[in-house]
């Protein structure tokens, strides 16, 4: 037989969940009048004004706007106070650091950049990226880190948030990444690869539709994030969509990681330079030849502007690029099914020169139902891309997946959260 302590135990359990749902229908924008919070949930008037009333005494809510009459008087809108807490996104590439503040909505309000050679290291490169965040915090210093994301230029083990062998990345082997933030800035961290945070930020920016969608980055070096039914698709050990060391057929190509034949070095922008600098060497003249002098050398953009020129030599190293490049993204849309493919990076800032090519391979060889509804587009291109991404995965691992462990705290724990991640 229950008990009283069962009972009032189970009655502050409903009480808790119900008050949890009236927060996040709010916060989505599923309901922003009590009756329709009254309509949605089945819960009486009264119990409707008591929880909403929690809601703004735990900091929750607040009241807005009237909104629109039905015949009576207009009711009083709620709002989710999205400015009460702030999300921290370091984004590391392979050559900067590029850290940003969201609100609790996901509204990038205020960024800054830097250039950084990500092969220093992760003390220097962690310093650095640190420096720039207490620059940001400085600015608005009353409102607290809810959330804190970091994206790596190479593989991650999600759950403990440890670099996994990232190839272009020495000494960042199972670097503790996540508990050097959590010290410093006393919030919790998450680290994920950078591509997957891409994927995120397109998926913001096209407003959450086409919610099966694949982002290729082909840079320096080359990724893959897949979205899934609006979620990142990471497999076991969050190696998935490392499509950069898919072996190429009949290749022998050394690659940074090790292997011969990796997608990477054949088609990534390291690789392009590389028989850039070969066909310069054996008399090729033109755009390319006349900037490989410039300081700093050959950089990928300056092949895939040589390419929008109409240079030979650029037109004929992004189109190799593209093909296979197409022939392994025609084997993602096979298994994933996608409805988007968004291609980003500095390769594909050639524009149609690169798409064209791709889009070739992908329709030639690719099922006729994998592409019937697919798009294939050159990403936005917005360096805020990463940090809106950033700012998504935080949102979705804060309200969807850890809520119900610290909601009643009225702020994020770091030790609730840190459990539901690691047990994840």
């Amino acid at each position: 037989m229950a008990t009283d302590s069962t009972l009032r135990f189970g009655a502050q359990t409903d009480e808790l969940t119900s008050l949890l749902r009236i927060v996040n229908m709010v916060r989505t924008g599923e309901a922003a009048t009590r009756p329709e919070i009254g309509r949605l949930t089945g819960l009486g008037r009264g119990v409707v004004t008591q929880r909403v009333d929690q809601a703004i005494e735990m900091g929750y809510l607040e009241d807005a706007d009237l909104g629109p009459s039905s015949g009576g008087r207009a009711p009083r809108t709620l709002r989710f106070r999205s400015e009460r807490g702030r999300i921290v996104v370091c984004a590391l590439g392979a050559l900067h650091i590029h850290v940003g503040i969201a609100a609790l909505e996901g509204d990038i309000v205020d960024q800054t950049h830097r250039q950084w050679d990500i092969a220093r290291g992760p003390d220097e490169t962690i310093a650095a990226a640190m420096e720039m965040v207490d620059e940001l915090l400085a600015r608005a210093p009353e409102i607290p880190i809810w959330a804190l994301v970091v994206g790596v230029p190479g593989p991650v083990d999600f759950a403990s948030g440890r670099p996994v062998a990232p190839p272009i990345m020495p000494g960042w082997n199972a670097f503790d990444v996540r508990s050097l933030f959590e010290e410093r800035f006393g919030a919790p961290v998450w680290v994920d690869n950078d591509v997957n945070l891409l994927a995120l930020g397109e998926f913001a920016h096209r407003g959450h539709a086409r919610t099966d969608l694949i982002y290729c980055k082909i840079g320096s070096g080359i990724g893959a994030g897949l979205l899934s039914q609006g979620k990142i698709h990471r497999g076991a050990n969050g190696a998935a969509g490392d499509i950069g060391h898919v072996r190429v057929r009949d290749s022998v190509a050394q690659c940074r990681c090790g292997k011969i034949g990796c997608l990477e070095a054949v088609a990534g922008g390291w690789a392009l330079i590389r028989d850039a600098e070969k066909a310069i060497a054996e008399g090729a003249t033109g755009f390319i030849a006349e900037h490989a002098g410039d300081e700093g050398g050959l950089t990928p953009e300056i092949i895939a502007r040589a390419a929008e020129r109409g240079d030979a030599l650029g037109i004929a190293l992004i189109q190799s690029s593209a093909r296979v490049v197409g022939e392994t993204v025609a084997a993602l849309v096979n298994m994933f099914n996608p409805g988007v493919i968004v291609l980003g990076g500095a390769v594909t800032s050639a524009g149609e020169v690169f798409l064209a090519e791709v889009r070739q391979r992908v329709y030639e060889l690719s099922l006729p139902l994998a592409t019937r509804d697919l798009v294939i587009v050159q990403s936005v291109d917005d360096k805020r891309e990463p940090l809106r991404g950033g700012a998504e995965l935080a949102r979705e691992q804060l309200f969807e997946a850890t809520f119900p462990h610290w909601f009643a705290e009225g702020h994020p724990r770091l030790d609730a959260v840190a459990q539901v991640t690691a047990a994840r």
